[in-house]
């Protein structure tokens, strides 16, 4: 069971694998997946109790404060999150169709965190990293009220982070690009 999760992208692989070893030597975590992402960065998940993760982030911010892209402790994340984020499979393709992309996988599974926690909404989809030129990515699924103030407030997150690409709301998703997604 997830306590809390924490999110380093580092701006190479060297010293990404590098911090990924001064995370779990600073602090009582556990390393959920630490990677290669495109293009060419490096991505740690982390997770433990809070003050751990809190303080195996902030130790990697400070010893490779140069290298550091993006970074995101979440206490308490919503399971749906976490589903999402390492499940192979895809949401219900049922009601509206929000969107979110960020410029970062932290800055997308934040609002992801956001988006569940504001709204009757499910994750249709979460990508981080891999194969989107490091952006992130969550489409969620449900009333079109209820995604609209979702999209809105996981958005807000990123663009006071300065890591909002782009966002988008489809009321009623043609049945053909759900096959597509």
């Amino acid at each position: 069971m997830f306590k809390s999760i924490g999110v380093i992208e580092l701006k190479n692989i060297p010293k990404g694998v590098e911090a990924a070893d001064a995370a779990l030597k600073s602090a009582g975590i556990e390393m959920v997946s630490a990677h290669p992402s495109c293009p060419g960065k490096y991505e740690i998940i982390l997770t433990g109790s809070i003050s751990n993760v809190t303080a195996a982030v902030s130790h990697v911010k400070s010893k490779f404060e140069g290298y550091v892209i993006d970074s995101s402790v979440m206490g308490r994340i919503d399971e749906a999150v976490i589903e999402a984020l390492f499940s192979t499979g895809e949401g219900v393709r049922e009601g509206s169709l929000g969107l979110i992309e960020t410029f970062s996988a932290s800055s997308a599974i934040k609002a992801a965190d956001i988006a569940v926690k504001t709204a009757r909404v499910a994750i249709y989809d979460l990508r981080v990293s891999r194969g989107m030129g490091g952006k992130g990515v969550v489409m969620i699924t449900g009333e079109i009220g209820d995604v609209s103030a979702a999209v809105e407030a996981g958005a807000k997150h990123a663009i006071d982070e300065g890591m909002l690409s782009s966002t988008s709301v489809i009321p009623a998703p043609h049945e053909e690009l759900w096959q597509q997604m």
